[in-house]
């Protein structure tokens, strides 16, 4: 119980850090107005993000405790900047709220997922809940301060990641830096790499088009929404998709029971698929049938990124170099949702768009046999 205990400040700051990575899908149609500016550079405000991600995601393994203490407070910075930035302004505070995200999740992920390895897919899954549970109140709370009040929504944000930096002090920094040299130097005796090329190569390419899907879905959808109805509003719909992907979260520990690791990464894949391409090809979508397949598509993901990131612990440990596969995840944020908003303005119109993180979904599809638990096993 008393691990468990230590790991309330990773908790609450994961639930702090789901706010400030989704807060982009709901806000994004009163920025575009704000700043009168097109989907195009829309979508380089989530590369601009997730270029900081990478780089504070690179060095986030050197030292744990520290990356998310200092990660949440250059966050806090970043989204207090933001209340008030121009659109030239916003993409360097945006780069910042990156780059401390970048090095507190992974961290986090770290420390969480070496913390207690029998109880690791657990602990990871009742991480990414509250992660979940944040990307949630986003959404509430965006609807909360009022589409006029965006600057509060940005001076509330950074009050909370202020405060989850104070909880941070409260982590075991002797405990915690012991252990991470302990298991850093058995690491760099047996390699220098965590794992041979190829299949380092093939979980970075996974965590890399698992996290943007995800933002190019969470970041674009409330936009779709609202152009394909009116009667839908750009919170309600990034609502949806978080709950229904929390709600998969919360389930995961019962599914995997039920069907297998590696069956059921295939199977969220595969609905992934599916889903995303009934909302490129379908003409004329209610708003029930914008709503069920934004709820379908969280659904979808839930499984997925904890899934990997087990995957992927089961093999390697602990190891200094950790950081780097992690910060792939990034690069994928930075490039897809951006990709998304380049394709929607060439051929005018999301629909097209979407068709960057449907063919994301495939390519995760094609790496289950070099990621899942059997390959894993025999390679290990």
């Amino acid at each position: 119980m008393a691990a468990f205990r230590a790991l309330g400040p990773i908790f609450f700051y994961f639930f702090v850090a789901g706010i400030a990575t989704v807060m982009l899908g709901p806000l994004l149609p009163a920025l575009t107005a704000r700043w009168h500016i097109q989907d195009e550079q829309a979508g380089a405000l989530f590369t601009t993000t997730f270029i900081g991600q990478l780089l504070g995601a690179w060095f986030a393994t050197r030292n744990l405790r520290a990356s998310v203490l200092y990660g949440s407070s250059i966050t806090a910075g970043g989204c207090a900047v933001m209340a008030w930035a121009s659109f030239g302004v916003a993409n360097i505070a945006l780069f910042c709220v990156g780059f401390g995200l970048g090095a507190g999740l992974t961290a986090g992920n770290v420390i969480v997922g070496t913390a207690i390895p029998a109880a690791r897919t657990r602990l990871l899954a009742m991480l990414n809940v509250a992660w979940g549970i944040g990307a949630i109140l986003c959404s509430l709370l965006v609807r909360l301060c009022g589409r006029g009040n965006v600057h509060l929504f940005f001076l509330v944000l950074a009050g909370f990641l202020g405060l989850g930096a104070v909880f941070a002090m409260a982590l075991p920094k002797a405990s915690l830096d012991d252990a991470t040299k302990n298991l850093q130097g058995k690491q760099e005796g047996k390699r220098r790499f965590p794992l041979p090329l190829f299949p380092l190569l093939m979980f970075s390419v996974a965590m890399l088009l698992y996290v943007g899907i995800e933002n190019a879905l969470g970041g674009w959808l409330p936009s779709y929404g609202v152009r394909a109805t009116s009667a839908l509003r750009a919170s309600s719909i990034a609502l949806y998709f978080w709950i229904a992907e929390l709600t998969g979260r919360m389930l995961l520990a019962g599914l995997t029971h039920l069907f297998g690791e590696a069956s059921l990464y295939r199977g969220s894949v595969g609905l992934l698929i599916l889903t995303e391409g009934a909302l490129i090809f379908a003409k004329h979508l209610s708003p029930a049938g914008v709503l069920a397949l934004t709820i379908l598509s969280g659904l979808a993901l839930a499984p997925i990124y904890p899934l990997i990131v087990s995957f992927f612990l089961a093999r390697t440990g602990n190891h200094p170099r950790l950081g780097q596969v992690f910060a792939a995840a990034s690069v994928g944020g930075a490039v897809l949702p951006w990709l998304t908003g380049l394709v929607s303005t060439q051929f005018d119109g999301l629909r097209a768009g979407l068709v960057v993180p449907a063919m994301g979904a495939v390519l995760l599809l094609t790496l289950s046999p070099t990621i899942s638990p059997k390959t894993v096993g025999r390679t290990a």
